[in-house]
């Protein structure tokens, strides 16, 4: 039987920043298309799982040693990537200290997740949905 033709994987993760008050998150802007803020991420490398391909993405653009807390949610729209079908696992995690854009990270930024700027793919309903689960109250943290 042949192999399925099947989504790409990504893996996000919405990095709170443990070390400042009402622990804001941190956003990249993307250097490369699809332009815009995002929140940090990318495509799951075969021979990882999900978990160390979010581990480093987020080091590779932000260059935070994030420590995962909660699996958050799998976004799965056929439409939320412009590049093509790409299914995303997204974590919420923690850091401390000052993130600096590398890789394909044009610049970052630390803001409130309730109000960020204009967003890429499907990351403002990400971010709304995590406001809504942060104000009933996470849980395991």
């Amino acid at each position: 039987m042949p192999r399925p033709v099947t989504p790409a994987l990504a893996a996000d993760v919405i990095i709170e920043m443990v070390d400042r008050p009402g622990r804001p998150i941190v956003l990249i802007e993307r250097r490369f298309e699809p332009l815009g803020w995002a929140i940090p991420g990318g495509f799951v490398d075969v021979g990882e799982t999900v978990e160390q391909g979010a581990i480093r993405e987020a080091l590779e653009e932000t260059s935070l040693a994030v420590v995962l807390g909660p699996l958050f949610g799998c976004y799965s729209d056929p439409a939320r990537d412009p590049r093509g079908h790409t299914v995303s696992v997204v974590f919420v995690g923690s850091a401390r200290g000052e993130p600096r854009a590398r890789d394909d990270a044009r610049a970052v930024t630390v803001v409130d997740p309730a109000t960020p700027p204009p967003l890429a793919f499907d990351h403002a309903r990400i971010l709304a949905d995590f406001c809504r689960w942060r104000a009933a109250g996470r849980p395991g943290r």
